[in-house]
C-alpha cells in the first residue's frame, strides 16, 4: 500500500469538495443570511486541509498504476474525508448540538441516503441548506467519478477507482479511457437536472428551491428544503415532474447516454430496464387500487398521483414525500418495504440491492429448481443472450448475503440503544438501501434525531456500506488487505 499516493489522491478530492462550497456561499452572500462565516470558516479549513496533503504527499517518483487495494482505499476513505469535511458548515453554523449528528447529516448527504437529524429545516440559512442539498448531487453520480472527469492526473489507475466507486456488478465502460467515461456520465447527469431544474420553475418553484429539489431528484437522496418536503407545494404538476425523474435516476446512466446518442432501441432490449419497468408498474397499480378503496381520496387519479410519487420515490431509493403511507392499508405498506430492498438498477444513483442482482438470483435460483427435475441438464444464468460468467453469480450471492446480514447486525445494533425493533430494522433498512424514511418512528413525516448515539454511528456506517456497494468498505476491516 503506497500512503503517500493514496493521500495525496484524498487531498486532491478534499480541495475539489472545499471547492464547491463556494456555491452555497454565493447563495449565502444573496440573502444576506448567517451561513456566510460557517461556509467561509468551511471552505478555508477543507480547502487548505485538502492543499496540504496533495502537496506534502505528492510523489516525486514516477508514477505507475494504482493497485487494487489502492483503488479501494482511496474510494473509502475519500467518502469518510468527504463526509468530515462537508460537515463543518452544519458545525461551525450550529445547525446540530453534537458532532455526531453534522456527521451524520453530511454522509447521508453524500451518500444519498436522505436520513435527516435537522429537526426544523426552514429555519436554516440558505446557503446551509443548498450546501446540504449540493452533497446529494455531489455524492449522485460519485465524487471520485467527477474527480476522474476534471483531474487528469487520477486518469492514471482511473480504472480501479470507478470500478470500487461506480453502483453495480458490471460497471459500464462507455469510452476506451476512463477519464472520458466519467466525463460522458457527468455530461447526461448535468442535462437531467439542468431540464428538471426548469421544468419545476416552470410550475412555481423558485431558482433556489427548484435547484435543491433537483439535486435531491436526479441523485435519488431526498433532501428537501421544506419541512413537508414535496407536500409543501401541494402541486400535481410539481409531483408528476419529480416522479418522472426519479424513475430517470433509477435507470442505468449508460442507457440515457446511448439514447442520447439516438439508439433509444437499446433502452427497450435492455432486461434489467424492462424488469424494472415491469415490477414498478405493477406495484404502482396494486397499491393506487388499495390506496383508493380503503383511503379518503376524492378520485382514483388522486390516488395514482400520491401512490406513483410515493413507489417511485421509494424504488429508486429518493426518499421524498407527498403522503404519509404509514396511514396506508397493510398490503400497501408491505409493497413499499419490498421496494426498498429492491432499490433502482445497476449503474443509476440509485441504491438498494439493485433490479439486477435480484433478477439473476431468481434466474438462478428457477436454474436449481430445473435441474432438480432434469438432473442431467446442462443450463447457464443469461442476461438477455448473454451467459453470466460462474464469478459473477458468486460475487452476486456473496453480495446478497453480506447485505442482509449487516443489514440484521446494524438493526440489532440499534435496537440494542433502546429503539423499538420495528423502528430499528426500518432504520438499518433505510440507511443500507440509501433511502432515507422508513416506517415506525423513523417514517415519511419523522427523522433519526431521536437515535442514541452510538445508533447513528452504526446507521452512518450502513449508508457507506451501502453507497460503496458493501465490498469496497468491507475489505478494509480485513487484516488481509493490509498485508503484503
Amino acid at each position: 500500500m503506497r500512503w503517500k499516493i493514496v493521500l495525496h489522491i484524498i487531498g486532491a478530492l478534499t480541495l475539489c469538495v472545499g471547492l464547491t462550497m463556494l456555491f452555497p456561499l454565493g447563495f449565502s452572500l444573496y440573502y444576506q443570511d448567517s451561513g456566510i462565516v460557517p461556509l467561509l470558516k468551511s471552505l478555508a479549513l477543507t480547502c487548505s486541509g485538502g492543499m496540504a496533503m496533495f502537496i506534502f504527499f505528492k510523489d516525486r517518483e514516477e508514477k505507475r498504476g494504482l493497485s487494487h487495494r489502492e483503488g479501494m482505499a482511496i474510494v473509502a476513505l475519500g467518502w469518510i474525508f468527504a463526509g468530515f469535511f462537508g460537515s463543518l458548515p452544519f458545525y461551525f453554523g450550529d445547525v446540530f448540538t453534537s458532532y455526531v449528528d453534522c456527521f451524520f447529516e453530511s454522509l447521508s448527504g453524500f451518500t444519498t441516503t436522505g436520513a435527516s437529524v435537522m429537526i426544523d429545516i426552514e429555519k436554516n440559512a440558505k446557503g446551509i441548506l443548498f450546501w446540504r442539498s449540493l452533497t446529494h448531487w455531489l455524492g449522485g453520480m460519485g465524487i471520485i467519478v467527477l474527480s476522474l472527469a476534471i483531474l487528469p492526473f487520477l486518469g492514471v489507475g482511473g480504472m480501479q477507482l470507478y470500478k470500487a466507486e461506480v453502483p453495480g456488478p458490471v460497471p459500464d465502460k462507455l469510452k476506451p479511457r476512463i477519464k472520458d467515461t466519467a466525463l460522458v456520465l457527468w455530461k447526461v447527469y448535468l442535462l437531467f437536472s439542468a431540464i428538471e431544474a426548469v421544468l419545476l420553475m416552470f410550475g412555481g418553484m423558485d431558482f433556489f428551491d427548484s435547484l435543491c429539489h433537483t439535486f435531491g431528484t436526479l441523485a435519488t437522496g431526498g433532501f428537501s428544503t421544506k419541512n413537508s418536503s414535496v407536500a409543501y407545494f401541494d402541486s400535481a404538476y410539481i409531483d408528476y415532474v419529480i416522479t418522472f425523474f426519479m424513475l430517470v435516476a433509477a435507470v442505468n446512466f449508460s442507457l440515457h447516454y446511448q439514447m442520447i446518442k439516438g439508439r433509444p432501441l437499446l433502452l427497450w432490449r435492455d432486461p434489467e430496464f424492462k424488469f424494472f419497468g415491469v415490477i414498478t408498474l405493477v406495484i404502482m397499480a396494486v397499491i393506487t387500487i388499495a390506496v383508493y378503496s380503503a383511503t379518503n381520496y376524492d378520485s382514483i387519479a388522486d390516488s395514482f398521483r400520491y401512490t406513483s410519487f410515493q413507489v417511485a420515490s421509494i424504488i429508486s431509493t429518493t426518499g421524498f414525500a407527498t403522503a404519509d403511507y404509514e396511514i396506508w392499508p397493510a398490503v400497501a405498506q408491505g409493497l413499499l418495504l419490498f421496494c426498498m430492498f429492491l432499490g433502482g438498477c445497476a449503474g443509476s444513483t440509485s441504491g438498494g440491492m439493485k433490479h439486477l442482482r435480484i433478477m439473476l438470483l431468481m434466474k438462478q435460483a428457477y436454474q436449481e429448481v430445473f435441474r432438480i427435475i432434469h438432473p442431467r441438464s446442462v443450463n447457464r444464468v443469461k442476461l438477455g443472450k448473454t451467459v453470466v460468467k460462474p464469478e459473477t453469480m458468486n460475487d452476486i450471492l456473496g453480495f446478497c448475503v453480506l447485505w442482509l446480514l449487516l443489514f440484521v447486525l446494524c438493526g440489532l445494533v440499534v435496537a440494542a440503544t433502546g429503539v423499538d425493533v420495528v423502528s430499528s430494522f426500518a432504520a438499518s433498512l433505510a440507511c443500507i438501501g440509501n433511502i432515507g424514511p422508513g416506517i415506525g418512528s423513523v417514517g415519511p413525516t419523522d427523522n433519526y434525531a431521536h437515535i442514541p448515539e452510538l445508533g447513528k454511528w452504526a446507521l452512518i456506517f450502513s449508508m457507506l456500506l451501502g453507497r460503496l456497494e458493501i465490498y469496497t468498505v468491507i475489505v478494509l476491516c480485513v487484516p488481509e488487505f493490509w498485508r503484503k
